[in-house]
């Protein structure tokens, strides 16, 4: 039905590839637009990889972990600015021009950042991709929605969601295979320029969602393009479809009455279905970013480095395991989130974020107790590099050396890096001298037993978030809200997910080292208890239930969001 929430099943996948095998033509609507996403999950991906090689080239970003979370972050501050004026961007333009212009912010921002000569441009190109990326967020997935049949709409849907994860695990692909290219991270960072440049042709060649023409009054477009969507058989009764959901949608829209955004935030608060229905939507897209997951996302070789292996395309490597299970969880999703239920698969996640994270905490604090000793031999061996802050008459081991506010690094043992090995002062000729002699250097982490242990629960953590909490949250967006307040409420849920996206994105580092890992993960695990107090007490479950039956639960006097509602639904 047009303007519903519509959920992908098995058998709409079959009609799926029947139909676009029949007519290409929708294929290449939900591809093109799709490359969004792509985009998407590449510009949100790459600079984790990339941020190891920056750190290299700029000794003033490897001695400033705020500036590693700038460079970081500032792409999330920029979606949420372009979230917002997208939003605007596709009511008065339309879709095309929305996806045209964030093309031209991802091509923009990636060519500033390839060309960078200091970090201040390569943040300012970080914050013109975040707004192709806050804008190719909402868009792609809408021009998606209204240029589909309604019957495969789903399917065509979650596409865009498995091409953000396919972007991410293409990101780490790319950073892995430029890591001995010279310019290793402009390449990295520049490469986001052919599919932006890809996209932007091939809307070009594409026409306007038909939806948004019948709202401007183009009928006569919106029904050329519907002939070319369906057969001609079914034409008419979908022009019919559209008319009545796009006057319907106009009733509803003016059932909130004019005036300022404040005016209609106030008119919905006013509420209590709608006060009950944004605690809850509000709270999942919070509890989603607070489990940590895009300290995973972001700063997984980082993470990768502090569990023990020094190498940048080791680190890589070892994180395209993340990536790779984060792609895989949004397939399981689909099959999970309508015979589980969205609360039950959250609280489900949850159990299993809290185990991984607090088992991570553990290792790491395991790591740092077994970390291998500076040995005053193996340090004074290289004379003229040992640590100004280093004292002979302490008991160092390696934690001590790498401390932030030493500015030292760890030339590990050359027969076996677990005995004790040498505090070096950290620069590049130290760190040429140190790997001559077959060592390893380590400036991130210390040489562990713990690591394979470390990458194995990161990547259990990854299995229990992405199936659950990293699609549920929005699926409960998409249904727990009156159809009349939906667009305000939703935009609301969203800015609140970017905005804690962008708290957590812009402190993990800095809690790593003023808390160290094990601390910073064991925080984010108790961050995760109360997120599964909170979902288990304030959360209703919306599986099954029409629009009509949410309001209705959300309205009653005994509501109590762990008490399931039955309605009994007539046959048709």
């Amino acid at each position: 039905m047009e303007g519903g929430v519509h959920k992908a099943d098995k058998i709409e996948f079959k009609e799926c590839l029947k139909l676009t095998w029949r007519q290409p033509y929708i294929l290449q609507l939900a591809f093109s637009a799709g490359i969004g996403g792509l985009l998407f999950g590449y510009d949100t991906g790459v600079i984790s990889g990339a941020l190891l090689y920056i750190k290299e080239d700029f000794k003033s970003v490897k001695r400033n972990t705020v500036l590693q979370e700038t460079i970081v972050s500032m792409a999330v501050a920029g979606a949420i600015i372009g979230a917002g004026f997208g939003g605007w961007m596709n009511d008065r333009f339309g879709r095309r021009p929305s996806i045209l212009l964030a093309d031209l912010l991802f091509f923009v921002g990636a060519v500033v950042m390839a060309a960078a000569p200091i970090p201040a441009i390569i943040i300012l190109g970080r914050v013109f991709v975040g707004f192709g990326v806050g804008m190719a967020s909402m868009t792609a997935p809408l021009y998606i929605s209204e240029a589909s049949p309604a019957r495969i709409r789903g399917a065509l849907v979650s596409t865009n969601g498995l091409l953000i994860t396919g972007g991410q695990f293409l990101a780490y692909l790319i950073n892995l295979a430029f890591t001995k290219a010279p310019g290793t991270w402009r390449w990295m960072l520049g490469v986001a320029t052919i599919p932006a440049f890809v996209q932007f042709i091939l809307m070009l060649m594409l026409p306007e969602s038909p939806r948004w023409l019948y709202r401007k009054e183009r009928k006569e477009e919106a029904a050329a393009i519907l002939q070319k969507i369906y057969p001609k058989n079914e034409v008419e009764k979908e022009i019919e479809a559209l008319r009545a959901s796009v006057e319907a949608e106009i009733a509803e829209e003016g059932s909130i009455g004019e005036g300022s955004l404040f005016a209609k935030l106030k008119k919905a608060l006013s509420t209590r279905v709608v006060r009950r229905g944004l605690i809850a939507g509000v709270l999942c897209q919070v509890a989603q970013q607070f489990v940590g997951i895009n300290t995973v996302m972001y700063y997984s070789p980082t993470i990768v480095q502090l569990a023990g292996f020094a190498a940048n395309s080791t680190a890589l490597a070892l994180s395209l395991i993340t990536s790779g299970l984060n792609a895989l969880g949004s397939i399981v999703s689909m099959y999970f989130v309508d015979r589980v239920g969205r609360r039950r698969l959250m609280l489900i996640s949850l159990i299993g974020i809290i185990a991984m994270l607090a088992l991570l905490g553990g290792l790491f604090f395991g790591a740092a107790i077994h970390s291998p000793a500076v040995g005053i031999a193996e340090t004074k061996y290289f004379t003229n590099s040992t640590c100004p802050n280093f004292d002979t008459e302490i008991s160092w081991k390696c934690v001590d050396c790498l401390k932030p506010k030493s500015g030292c690094g760890f030339c590990a043992h050359s027969g076996n890096r677990l005995l004790p090995g040498a505090c070096l002062i950290s620069n590049d000729a130290t760190k040429a001298t140190c790997h001559a002699g077959h060592r390893d250097w380590f400036t991130e982490g210390c040489p562990s037993n713990f690591g394979w242990l470390a990458i194995i629960v990161l990547g259990l953590y990854i299995i229990s978030y992405s199936p659950g909490m990293g699609t549920a949250p929005w699926i409960v967006n998409s249904e727990i809200y009156p159809l009349r307040f939906r667009g305000l409420c939703g935009g609301i849920a969203a800015v609140a997910n970017w905005v804690s996206n962008l708290i957590v994105t812009q402190t993990f580092l800095s809690l790593t080292q003023a808390l160290g890992a094990a601390s910073t993960f064991l925080l984010f695990c108790g961050i995760s208890c109360v997120a599964f107090v909170l979902i288990f007490l304030l959360v209703p479950e919306t599986k099954g239930l029409q629009f009509e039956e949410v309001e209705q639960m959300l309205d009653r006097d005994d509501y109590k969001p762990w008490k399931r509602v039955s309605f009994v639904h007539s046959k048709v």
